[in-house]
């Protein structure tokens, strides 16, 4: 019987090293706490070679940790492969199907290898191949094969899905509809777990996420956990003014950074309402129009931005933010 209360994806202390266990070898993973809970989609971000692709490996069964646990659904996904395969799907950056396959031939090879597989016409129509089912797989364009890719990763109806960079090469039509599909199926109840390159991605889909660099977790949490300590930002321009004393002089904004270059304006501030409400009555109050202004709360990219460089810095990050285990 599965056990629905326990999360659908968890690992402690994981490490993978290629090479000798001693001397010149390589740790892409060192330590790395994960959990995902059932029903969520949750997203792996991070610098390149961060170790996002070795991680998902270890957690798909694909490798064996050289230290550490996984649990998928329950169970080992190495050790107890036959457990695990079944109940997930795998989407890798390359699926390398063979060029002169057709794609319904590609899905139908891959629906003989996997259990109760749904009618490949029904997961080619999922993610709009259908009418491309006769084309040899060397024919499509790098979107297409990508699509392909996904279709065959849904051909189990997986409770666990894996998505490794699902959206590389895909136009915005064709991202916009995998991500609507991606919705559905967690709507559905499947657990989705993913790494992308598009912050946009991530923050569009994802119930979590964790931010990997030099393979460890060095921030994990919701988008708005995440980016919750970077500052929001307002921009303007102030008008020429002439007066006895010359430029006009802001007001004092507690606890925000303001530069100048010119007579354009930016202020970082981490109480954006706050300091927007006193920069907007100071201008009422002297008639001053702020010319283009523009008010903003943080964005993923900026926190992920900042995450890297003070990893690079300064070594990782461990903090503990409300529903993430590290």
């Amino acid at each position: 019987m599965t056990d629905t209360s326990r999360p659908a994806v968890e690992a402690v202390g994981l490490h993978r090293r290629y090479g000798p266990a001693e001397g010149a070898g390589f740790d892409a993973v060192r330590g790395l706490d994960l959990t995902v809970h059932r029903g969520e989609l949750f997203a792996l971000l991070g610098t390149n070679g961060a170790g996002k692709t070795s991680t998902m490996e270890l957690l798909e069964g694909l490798a064996e940790p050289t230290a550490g646990q996984i649990r998928v659904l329950g169970h080992d996904p190495y050790r107890e492969r036959a457990a695990v395969r079944p109940r997930i799907g795998i989407m890798l950056q390359e699926g390398g199907f063979p060029g002169e396959l057709t794609v319904a031939e590609a899905g139908r090879c891959w629906a003989g290898l996997t259990s109760d597989a749904r009618p490949v016409d029904e997961a080619l129509d999922l993610v709009g191949l259908l009418d491309r089912r006769s084309v040899r797989v060397k024919q499509l364009s790098g979107g297409e094969r990508r699509r392909l890719d996904l279709a065959v990763a849904l051909l189990g109806r997986p409770e666990v899905l894996f998505l490794d960079e699902p959206s590389t090469g895909l136009d915005p039509e064709a991202r916009a509809s995998v991500w609507q599909l991606v919705r559905e199926l967690r709507a559905g109840g499947t657990t989705v777990l993913l790494t992308t390159h598009y912050l946009e991605e991530a923050e569009e889909l994802a119930d979590r996420l964790a931010i990997m660099h030099r393979g460890r977790v060095v921030v994990a949490g919701t988008v708005a956990e995440v980016i919750a300590d970077r500052p929001s930002r307002i921009g303007f321009e102030l008008p020429e003014r002439s007066g006895p004393h010359g430029d006009l002089v802001l007001p004092p904004l507690a606890g925000a950074e303001v530069t100048a270059e010119g007579r354009r304006i930016t202020v970082r501030t981490t109480t954006l309402q706050a300091t927007l409400t006193d920069l907007l009555g100071w201008a009422a109050h002297h008639g001053v129009a702020l010319g283009g202004l523009d008010a903003r709360s943080a964005s993923l990219e900026e926190a992920f931005l900042a995450i890297a460089a003070g990893a690079e810095a300064s070594g990782p990050r461990v903090p503990s933010p409300i529903g993430a285990s590290l």
